[in-house]
């Protein structure tokens, strides 16, 4: 046993420890829920790991995201996160690909030897057809709803998408995935009411809201969607 996953050893147990260190996850999504998700699995002693975006480390990451510190700006989050993971874990296995996940590129990757699916992307189309694919090949998938404009992660809860309320993101999707004949996903969803943030940013002719965000909601989504991860592989 190493000494670095020993506390969880103690937990899990060694042949448990073994399920995990053979599992290969994909995160889809390195932001301030993927990012603390992916950081989580690496230290339970998950060791293959596929990781998709196309962001770089910005400035406005530094509140909540865990790659992202003055060093990192500018990196892509791919490789930010890759390098925390191999610090964590250097025996670890680190694809990344540097691409938006859209259905109009999904044909492109191929789920093959992928153990579970951590969905934490924003887009509602590339949510849609990565729940799709996932749920066609039979792999587990847990996905994020909106976890923007919250200040209470206490409200989070893991649900079934059918069973949600209140997220509007959530609302979205169940309407989408009925359509489409699914009818079940795992999700972490805030039963908190959304809160309008108090500025707004022009993004070229069109005004949109810029959703406001807090270290501590979108890093506690990513750590409960982690145990559900490890939960679901060792179970």
């Amino acid at each position: 046993m190493s000494d670095k996953f020993m506390r969880t050893e103690m937990l899990l147990g060694a042949e448990n420890m073994k399920k995990l260190k053979s599992a290969h996850v994909a995160v889809f999504g390195l932001g301030g829920v993927g990012g603390h998700a992916c950081e989580a699995l690496a230290r339970c002693g998950i060791q293959n790991f596929t990781l998709f975006d196309n962001d770089k480390v910005a400035s406005s990451n530094l509140n909540r995201q865990i790659i992202a510190t003055v060093d990192t700006i500018g990196m892509d989050k791919t490789e930010a996160m890759k390098n925390r993971i191999l610090s964590i874990s250097p025996s670890a296995k680190v694809v990344c690909h540097n691409i938006f996940y859209l259905p109009e590129n999904a044909d492109n990757f191929s789920f093959s030897g992928i153990d579970y699916v951590v969905d934490a992307i924003d887009t509602v189309s590339a949510k849609i057809e990565l729940v799709l694919r996932a749920k066609k090949l039979g792999i587990p998938i847990i996905s994020s709803m909106g976890t923007g404009n919250k200040l209470n992660p206490t409200e989070l809860k893991v649900a079934d998408i059918y069973k949600t309320s209140v997220c509007p993101l959530a609302r979205t999707m169940r309407t989408e995935l009925k359509k489409r004949g699914i009818n079940q996903l795992k999700v972490v969803y805030s039963e908190e009411k959304t809160l309008k943030p108090l500025s707004e940013t022009d993004t070229g002719n069109q005004r949109r809201q810029t959703p406001g965000s807090t270290s501590f909601v979108p890093s506690v989504a990513g750590l409960i969607i982690a145990s559900e991860v490890i939960k679901d592989l060792i179970k």
